[in-house]
């Protein structure tokens, strides 16, 4: 174990900070162990990776690996029962009860304080609005309208409608499901049945906050909940009272400027809302989902929506995953069972254990309505997420209905395809027809660096357009550019993943970037105004959650990178629409549906006790 530390600060494996982190917490009690040392910066770089804690347990004694998958020379963690030892009898490390730079949690998670403050309070917030109920539902009004709604009650299980039914009795509930699974058609019949009960007992109608994590996403949020508002069987009086605005969490929170951590909606000041519903929670981090909950009102529905098989927020936690748990069936108690049927006088599947708590509140939908039984696509991520290998690659190899498979590594197939892709965006007339063009395709990948990675993949696909005459880049503002907005800027209305496109500015002479306005119209800004953006042919899969695309191609890395896993290959599939082909080698894909990137944290066991 000796030097392991400095080893890993040489190898890069440690950031400066963590090093600058460690040392400096050191030099102020005269801790020298390396155990110490290396558990100070240890738990700073694990919040840097996504994790909210270092799990010990799965590093002790092992080695650490580098980002191409390789063993650190030199570079050993120390064993278990010393390491554990060094921890607990050092002064910057405590177990909750006094303040200090670590928390040692259950012997195992070792916390920067914050996030184990995180973490603690997100847990307490989230148990204790899943005991609060709603008693005051009137069941002369809802059975009626859910009936309208949805439909008599079927033979079968429709968890849609059981959705709705927990949303209407709980003060907090969590729907997870893939793609097409009818998440925000549900919800839409939920505020519907709301506003309707309010309107029949002369109340004022709830208000309702529709939030999401980026602006990409709550555009979307909007386009769903619209297109699902016009289809509903309802007044139009209520119809018309169903939000259609939804805001960014940061928005709806108002952040103080110069912060990205407080914000003027807190617990002392909370938001203004009877409900309050969050799409796309799974790229909520556990600081942020804290900060939300807190100012959630207390008599206030939450409803989270999201899908639990996707990739996690960029920031630290797997919140969406840790409060959905590792259930295979739903269990719901007793006590819930016997709420539904005397509102609903309907039966609750699952319904008759003893548990309640956070198991009460979450509900998964599993029947897609954008992918047949028999669509490739569907049966491709079904069995990624069922670490169906063998099957996964047999649907890739047969080419079967919308997906497919090259494998070597050759690019030429890629630029070829990439070149056929994006043509009808770059041969468009009008920049409308070129925005509306460029939705349709996209290529994914894991990195953004490296030869798989986004600036390798954007350069590539730039030269190939070239050669066959499509595009002609000349230095970084060419005709045809595809631009991916990274950063919010509000003065602007543009917000990090919005796309735009590179035009000829008739009013200016020049060149304009131009996006789709809120009512269909384009706005072109001078270039010199974007906030910070980049090429946007290829993407990584991070950035693309809460987009969908047509056609895709995948392209992903070398077995050994640490990225490569389950969630990010379902993700990636599961934004397209019609098809999608994976640029991957047989051990890579393998790798991917075999590989779960999990994120060391405690919620899943303080929510779920196990």
């Amino acid at each position: 174990m000796s030097g392991a530390f400095d080893a890993l600060a040489a190898a890069g494996y440690f950031a400066p900070l963590d090093v600058h982190f460690a040392r400096s917490a050191a030099a102020l009690v005269g801790e020298e162990r390396e155990e110490v040392m290396l558990g100070l910066a240890l738990s700073s770089r694990q919040t840097r990776e996504g994790h909210v804690c270092a799990d010990l347990s799965r590093l002790a004694g092992g080695r650490a690996i580098d980002a191409a998958g390789e063993p650190i020379e030199g570079a050993r963690f120390p064993e278990a029962a010393a390491w554990h030892a060094a921890l607990e009898e050092s002064r910057l490390v405590s177990d909750g009860s006094r303040l200090a730079p670590l928390v040692l949690s259950g012997g195992r998670r070792l916390y920067l304080r914050r996030y184990w403050e995180h973490e603690q309070r997100l847990a307490g917030l989230l148990r204790e609005r899943a005991g609060l109920h709603d008693e005051a539902l009137d069941a002369a009004v809802l059975r009626p309208a859910l009936v309208r709604l949805f439909g008599p009650a079927p033979g079968e299980p429709d968890w849609q409608r059981i959705a709705v039914q927990l949303a209407l009795l709980e003060r907090l509930v969590v729907v997870s499901g893939g793609p097409g699974t009818g998440k925000t058609s549900s919800v839409v019949k939920l505020l519907a049945l709301l506003i309707e009960q309010s309107k029949s007992q002369g109340r004022e109608r709830p208000r309702m906050l529709l939030l999401a994590p980026t602006g990409k996403a709550a555009a979307r949020l909007e386009e769903s909940v619209q297109q699902a508002r016009a289809g509903l069987d309802c007044d139009e009086q209520v119809r018309a009272a169903i939000p259609e605005r939804a805001l960014t969490v940061h928005r709806a929170l108002r952040g103080i400027r110069g912060s990205r951590t407080r914000f003027r909606h807190d617990r002392e000041h909370p938001l203004i809302a009877d409900l309050v519903l969050v799409d796309e929670s799974s790229m909520v981090d556990v600081a942020l989902m804290r900060r939300l909950l807190e100012a959630v009102p207390h008599q206030a529905r939450l409803v989270l929506l999201g899908d639990r098989n996707q990739l996690s927020s960029v920031a630290a936690g797997a919140v969406l995953a840790d409060i959905c748990g590792e259930r295979s069936t739903a269990a719901y108690s007793e006590a819930l069972g016997r709420r539904v049927q005397s509102v609903f006088g309907e039966s609750l599947p699952g319904a008759g254990g003893r548990a309640g708590g956070i198991a009460d509140s979450v509900v998964e939908l599993t029947r897609s309505y954008r992918f047949s039984d028999d669509s490739g696509i569907g049966a491709l991520a079904r069995a990624v997420r069922d670490r169906d290998a063998d099957l996964a690659l047999s649907l890739l190899r047969a080419g079967a209905d919308g997906v497919a498979l090259v494998e070597g590594g050759d690019r030429t197939e890629l630029g070829r395809a990439a070149v056929e892709g994006f043509r009808p965006c770059l041969e468009a007339r009008e920049p409308l027809q070129a925005l509306a063009a460029l939705s349709r395709y996209r290529v994914l990948c894991a990195h953004r660096r490296g030869p798989a990675g986004v600036e390798q993949l954007n350069a590539d696909i730039e030269r190939a357009l070239e050669q066959v005459g499509t595009l002609w880049p000349s230095g970084t503002w060419y005709p045809g550019r595809p631009v991916l907005v990274t950063q919010n800027d509000y003065q602007l209305s543009l917000f990090n993943g919005d796309v735009g496109i590179v035009f000829p500015d008739a009013a200016s002479g020049g060149l304009g970037a131009c996006f789709a306005a809120a009512d269909g119209s384009a706005r072109v800004l001078a270039p010199s105004r974007l906030p910070p953006h980049e090429t946007v042919f290829a993407m990584t899969v991070h950035k693309s959650q809460g987009s969908e695309f047509d056609d895709m191609a995948v392209v992903l890395p070398d077995e050994r990178s640490p990225l490569l896993g389950r969630e990010l290959l379902y993700t990636a599939v599961t934004r397209a629409r019609r098809s999608v082909t994976l640029y991957a080698d047989e051990a890579a894909v393998r790798a991917a549906v075999a590989r779960r990137v999990e994120r060391a944290s405690g919620l899943g066991e303080l929510l779920w006790g196990s």
